[in-house]
């Protein structure tokens, strides 16, 4: 793909353009949709170290639970961004779909909750939202009522090809990786590698946190646009080592704000080669973090010839 190619967005329909303006209100409302089925999954799914088990992931058409067990069976439910709906499947053979359509967070929940009960599924989340700045309990919120199915597509579109390249980024890593994970609370895409080392203990971190960053990591992720003016692609050492923020890391560059190494999504989609400028990013910031952080990188690293 050249780059000419890559900015016209009427024909590319691999990397679209996601402007943050464009779905503000359909992003807002999806966000609280997928915590709704991400405290779902965080009930029913056994616990995983660093909170993995409560994450949602890529699926072909969207995102989804992967199968979860509830008493004798197993009930999935996934994102739809193709055919627009939120399908409900058991090991039992049952099948359910909701449309997604601009409605009410609490009238999704609601909906959400009597289609779960009629097929003999019950089960109970703390409604309150999580990492949102004036959180409104899922019930209650008629604030959020806005779905544009041709965002929701470009942006589950996006994080397809990002999975892709942080697949391939995680294979190439022998130590202990997280899966490539879609966190409902921040609303990212992310896969985190580890030195294998304890990390000093945060002050005052919340039981999130802690048991997040309780061993040395470095994070690379997609946010679709908060925290930016616009969709971005970060990496971050935690604990961030000596002179991190000078580290030469390329493409991109360092955020003082943030306190990590942002990479805007429009100049990955507008290069000559996304995967390519995206993939440098990832190594680049990595190799940062883990060479100032003295990470034992021979042992950790798939060696190729």
């Amino acid at each position: 793909m050249d780059a000419a190619t890559a900015i016209d967005d009427s024909k590319n329909k691999v990397w679209p353009a996601l402007p943050l303006d464009a779905w503000t209100d359909t992003y807002a409302t999806l966000h609280m949709w997928t915590q709704i089925v991400g405290k779902i999954r965080l009930t029913l799914a056994p616990p995983v170290n660093h909170w993995w088990h409560c994450a949602l992931h890529l699926s072909a058409t969207g995102l989804t639970t992967t199968p979860m067990p509830y008493r004798d069976k197993l009930v999935e439910i996934e994102f739809d961004f193709v055919d627009h709906k939120l399908l409900i499947r058991t090991s039992d053979e049952l099948t359910e779909a909701l449309p997604l359509a601009s409605r009410s967070v609490a009238d999704f929940y609601q909906e959400l909750m009597l289609t779960l009960k009629s097929m003999e599924i019950e089960v109970a989340i703390f409604t309150k939202p999580q990492e949102v700045p004036n959180p409104i309990p899922f019930e209650k919120d008629t604030e959020h009522a806005s779905y544009d199915p041709e965002y929701a597509n470009r942006f589950w579109r996006v994080l397809a090809q990002t999975a892709v390249i942080f697949e391939e980024f995680r294979g190439r890593f022998i130590g202990k990786c997280s899966p490539v994970n879609f966190y409902w609370g921040s609303f990212d895409l992310a896969v985190t590698r580890f030195s294998g080392r304890p990390a000093p203990e945060r002050l005052g971190a919340d039981l999130i946190t802690r048991e997040a960053y309780s061993h040395e990591c470095i994070s690379a992720g997609f946010w679709p646009g908060a925290g930016f003016t616009g969709p971005a692609f970060y990496s971050y050492t935690a604990p961030a080592p000596p002179a991190f923020e000078n580290a030469p890391a390329r493409p991109g560059f360092y955020s003082e704000e943030l306190k990590e190494f942002v990479l805007t999504y429009d100049e990955v989609r507008n290069a000559a080669s996304p995967r390519d400028t995206l993939f440098k990013f990832l190594q680049s910031t990595y190799e940062a973090g883990a060479d100032l952080a003295q990470w034992d990188r021979r042992a950790l690293e798939r060696t190729t010839k």
